[in-house]
């Protein structure tokens, strides 16, 4: 009796699951029927805020608190949302924000759109929020994916998306640009810290998890701490030949299908709604003019149905950049045609006029045009956006909460890994004196890395004073314990100083990494760490003292023109707010340290090998 009780309560779930979901499809081509040309297209256009924001001084910095107030200008407003009629809109301008202003910033963009417009479309807002949503104050702040990979901890991945998409919900930014299911094979790349490390399973493990963590196991993304994932970038985006962001890739169709298609293949599986695209090219092929990589394996072999996006600015770049289009209207007809649906244009209105201009031209079709329209507003009622486009800051007490920053601290623990420790150096007694130094000592930007409060992550420094860098949680828990720079990142500063207060200490923890960094600006030409930081790790090993080696880096940057000298090795790949805490827990032995490498560290730039066994 007990099978059959449970039996009818299966089939009643699934027939109101079905239920539900015709009456979204009924509700959606109400809506559609109602619909212009003009306003469907609007629909498949996002822009950037950049567009919208008036700073007080437009002369001012472009990063830092005096580049506030901002607020909305009402002529894009006007012109975007009241006259083209935009659907979703993305990214945080110079830097993030508070609750409070995503708050007032919110109430009145979907003013304009819900309460202004003839058909009332709640605008859709998408943040990169890889780590937590770690693009806004007072946020709850992950070490960066990478990192969290190395905890091989899914449950624990799965709690920071569940996180993340609370704190999402939170400001009401219901799109995540996220997770990054680029296999990181390429030590060089600059986007290495946004992904699950190089091994297949892991990877298409922990994105399942994360997929799971933000949109829920049964992927109900209306829930009210839900949203939608976006998984990025399909496909075979982070191989790049040269290991720089956004240039080509070359790889045998068969090695993208065993390596790089399994973790998107996965999260699908998984349910994630909407998926962004590669913003380079495969073997010559750029994918945003692909129809063979976007309809006929993505749709057609995944068998996925959501919303396709471009990434920023791509289908114009397959005018100027790729070349494969003359015109950037012959791009918009190429890019819709491979099966995009939603376009991040970013910041003008060409792409709507253009692609207003083929539908009325007849080279492209309404129906086409309804088929991406179709999975947009589906998207949006499946969210829940037309009951409540916007949800109050109450709704969500524990937005950086104590709760949360338990399961960061946490996940940053859990992310360090311990490559070396010579005669059981560590854990250090609390009673030695201790001298901390190198460029990462004091570096909240270094803990954090890139997308943290601003899309570079050179912000942490200030909007971060409340959590402990690394001197700061070695100073906490010694009782002795001196400090002295040594150098910048680049460039030597007081090397002397350091091999001087060295001298007198028992054990010295050197704390070297790199500056934060995302996308294009983390080009480097060099694995190997800058010369200065190596000549202050040569100095002190010179001076016979043990020296403890604490790394904090997005990519593992190569050490072996010093590591012999180091009596001990730990890293993380920028575990984030609470890293400082984690390295010290571990130093000291107050955590014994879990983490394992998810990527090959190589010995040499020009050895740069994957464990593909």
């Amino acid at each position: 009796m007990k099978k059959l009780a449970f039996a009818f309560i299966g089939i009643f779930l699934a027939a109101c699951s079905q239920q539900l979901a015709t009456d979204i499809d009924r509700k959606v081509e109400s809506l559609l029927s109602q619909m212009t040309i003009k306003e469907k297209v609007g629909q498949m256009s996002q822009i950037d805020i950049a567009s919208f924001i008036v700073l007080e001084d437009p002369e001012g910095p472009f990063y830092g608190p005096q580049a506030e107030p901002v607020r909305l200008s009402k002529d894009s407003l006007q012109k975007f949302i009241i006259e083209y009629g935009i659907g979703s809109m993305f990214n945080i301008g110079n830097h993030g924000y508070t609750i409070e202003k995503w708050d007032s910033l919110m109430t009145e963009i979907q003013d304009y759109a819900v309460n202004r417009t003839r058909l009332g479309i709640p605008i859709l807002y998408g943040l990169d929020a890889i780590k937590g949503n770690s693009l806004t104050i007072g946020a709850t702040v992950f070490p960066q994916p990478l990192a969290m990979s190395c905890t091989w901890d899914s449950a624990l991945v799965e709690c920071e998306g569940a996180i993340t998409a609370y704190e999402m919900r939170a400001v009401n930014a219901l799109l995540n640009f996220g997770p990054n299911l680029d296999l990181g094979k390429h030590q060089l790349w600059s986007r290495l810290p946004e992904t699950y490390g190089e091994d297949v399973f892991l990877a298409k493990t922990l994105g399942k998890y994360s997929v799971w963590g933000q949109e829920g196991r049964k992927n109900n993304i209306g829930d009210s701490t839900h949203i939608t994932t976006n998984i990025k970038h399909f496909l075979g985006y982070s191989y790049p030949l040269t290991g720089k962001d956004r240039t080509q890739a070359w790889i045998p169709e068969h090695t993208v299908r065993e390596y790089f298609m399994p973790t998107f293949a996965e999260a699908l599986k998984a349910g994630a709604h909407t998926v962004i695209l590669n913003s380079s090219e495969i073997n010559g092929e750029p994918i945003h003019a692909s129809k063979y990589w976007i309809t006929n394996v993505l749709r057609g072999e995944l068998g996925f149905n959501g919303v396709v996006m471009s990434d920023w600015r791509d289908i114009e770049k397959l005018n100027y950049f790729h070349h494969v289009a003359d015109t950037y209207k012959e791009a918009v007809k190429m890019a819709i045609d491979a099966g995009i649906d939603l376009n991040m244009v970013p910041y003008d209105a060409r792409f709507m006029d253009l692609l207003l201009e083929l539908v009325n031209e007849g080279q492209i079709s309404e129906e086409r045009i309804n088929q991406s329209v179709r999975r947009i507003l589906k998207l949006k009622f499946e969210l829940g956006m037309f009951d409540a486009p916007k949800r109050p800051i109450a709704s969500y007490p524990k937005f950086g909460g104590s709760e949360f920053a338990q399961v960061a601290m946490q996940a940053a623990r859990e992310s360090v890994v311990l490559l070396k420790n010579t005669d059981n150096i560590l854990p250090i007694s609390k009673k030695s004196k201790i001298l901390v130094c190198g460029p990462a000592a004091k570096s909240m930007n270094a803990l954090n890395g890139g997308w943290t409060y601003s899309w570079q992550g050179i912000l942490a420094d200030k909007y971060a004073q409340n959590h402990n860098n690394i001197y700061e949680a070695i100073a906490q828990k010694a009782d002795n314990v001196d400090f002295a720079e040594g150098c910048t990142f680049d460039t030597e500063t007081n090397i002397a100083t350091v091999v001087q207060k060295a001298s007198k200490a028992d054990v010295v923890i050197l704390c070297l990494g790199e500056e934060p960094y995302a996308e294009t600006p983390g080009f480097i030409n060099d694995l190997y760490l800058p010369d200065a930081q190596t000549n202050l790790a040569r100095a002190l090993a010179a001076t016979g003292k043990p020296v403890v080696l604490v790394l904090s880096e997005g990519r593992p940057r190569v050490i072996s023109k010093f590591e012999e000298q180091m009596q001990a090795v730990v890293l993380s790949f920028c575990p984030g707010n609470y890293g400082g805490d984690a390295f010290a827990d571990v130093l000291f032995g107050d955590f014994n340290p879990c983490g394992h490498l998810t990527i090959t560290y190589p010995r040499y730039p020009n050895d740069l090998q994957n464990y593909d066994y």
